[in-house]
């Protein structure tokens, strides 16, 4: 599946009866929200000693990428913008792949 695909289809179970505030404030504070519960679960793999349940991630991490594509498409940005992008500034950031010092100070 492409991003842009995965976008378009996300956005049928979003409620979208708001203004455009609304909705980015609502998907923002489910993004947070979301990224709290991925948190919260490997805090519990790290250091409390649970296995690491591969779905019950995808399933976290499933419902992150779902508020990035509805926030990304309320403000008109198409996934794969998003994601090209990022690359191409990680390669300007770390041209020769993650180095701790250019991490350190970094520039870009």
């Amino acid at each position: 599946m492409q991003f842009n695909e995965y976008e378009k289809l996300a956005m049928r179970t979003a409620n979208t009866k708001a203004t455009k505030d609304m909705k980015l404030a609502n998907f923002g504070m489910g993004l947070s929200g979301e990224a709290g519960e991925v948190t919260d679960y490997l805090k519990k793999v790290v250091f409390h000693g649970h296995e690491l349940d591969k779905q019950k991630l995808k399933d976290e991490l499933g419902d992150v990428l779902w508020y990035i594509a509805t926030i990304a498409n309320i403000a008109g940005i198409e996934l794969n913008n998003i994601a090209e992008y990022n690359v191409e500034k990680l390669k300007k950031r770390y041209p020769n792949g993650f180095e701790k010092e250019k991490s350190i100070n970094r520039k870009v």
